[in-house]
């Protein structure tokens, strides 16, 4: 009885952990939905602001087929990159939609009555420790629920066991042993007896040997299980740190794309408006930077 209280116990606790570990996926898809949602507030910001520069794009070239400086082919193109731009900005309220809906279900309201204006990202990440101690692995709470689970398959190889031990029983008995019926209710021919009683199972053809491999094996099996989660966790936590590290290096770079990409764009306008380049030199880096941004 101790070992398989023992046992629902840690069975227990393995449940509570997997509460925890379904709360947890929710908190994490939550904050994702968010953070996507916000990226594409970023990126129609940036269409928006794509948008007005290639509609003064589409205007000097207007202007500039108007004075008979330009062709008509350079107002197609100028055209064509403005309202395919202004596709794509329209296009991220769908997606944005999508998200905001998303984000409504998880908080538990209905997607009819939950908004979220517009706004920047300003987001700072933490500084993430070069060395992160395995320690913070044992929060985890499927790693916790593992673990438990481990304990609940130990404490039943002891209930397993068990059947091993005699069975204690504690028997009584009353009566009366009077013949005549007349004294069956006389002091007399009263009679008790309390007492316990051992039983012991001498042969069950190896039933309880197979029934403590049985618990045994389950046992190995949890440990399995619980080695295979953690492994897991190492892993997820290196593949972040990988990403983390690379992604930061990338980013640099980026930037420096970007900052090319806004430049040769100034010049191919400029040798545009001096009539050296034709508009379609134009559309290419400003699709680039575009791109780029």
């Amino acid at each position: 009885l101790r070992r398989g209280l023992e046992s629902s116990e840690a069975g227990e606790q393995a449940s509570a952990a997997d509460l925890e570990s379904a709360r947890l996926s929710a908190q994490a898809e939550l904050a994702t939905n968010y953070f996507l949602l916000r990226a594409l507030d970023v990126q129609k910001q940036l269409l928006d602001d794509s948008v007005a520069a290639f509609q003064k794009s589409l205007d000097l070239t207007r202007n500039r087929y108007v004075a008979g400086v330009a062709g008509k082919v350079d107002v197609a193109q100028a055209e064509t990159q403005l309202r395919s731009t202004q596709a794509q900005a329209v296009n991220t309220g769908v997606q944005r939609a999508q998200l905001e809906h998303a984000i409504a279900l998880l908080i538990g309201k209905a997607p009819s009555d939950f908004s979220l204006p517009p706004a920047p990202m300003r987001l700072v990440m933490p500084a993430i420790p070069v060395g992160v101690p395995s320690e913070l692995l044992e929060r985890r709470s499927d790693i916790a629920a593992a673990e438990r689970r481990v304990a609940a398959a130990n404490a039943q190889i002891g209930v397993a066991q068990s059947a091993y031990f005699p069975s204690l029983t504690l028997t009584g008995a009353v009566g009366s042993q009077a013949t005549d019926a007349s004294l069956w209710f006389t002091t007399a021919s009263r009679f008790w007896s309390i007492g316990p009683a051992l039983a012991l199972t001498l042969f069950d053809a190896g039933l309880r040997r197979a029934q403590t491999d049985q618990a045994i094996a389950a046992y190995d099996a949890t440990v399995a299980e619980y080695r295979q989660t953690v492994l897991n966790g190492f892993r997820e936590v290196e593949d972040n740190l990988a990403a983390l590290r690379i992604l930061e290096e990338e980013a640099k770079i980026q930037d420096q794309a970007v900052r090319a990409a806004r430049e040769s764009v100034l010049l191919t306008t400029n040798q545009y408006k001096a009539g050296i380049v034709s508009y379609l030199n134009v559309a290419i880096v400003q699709t680039a930077q575009l791109n780029n941004e």
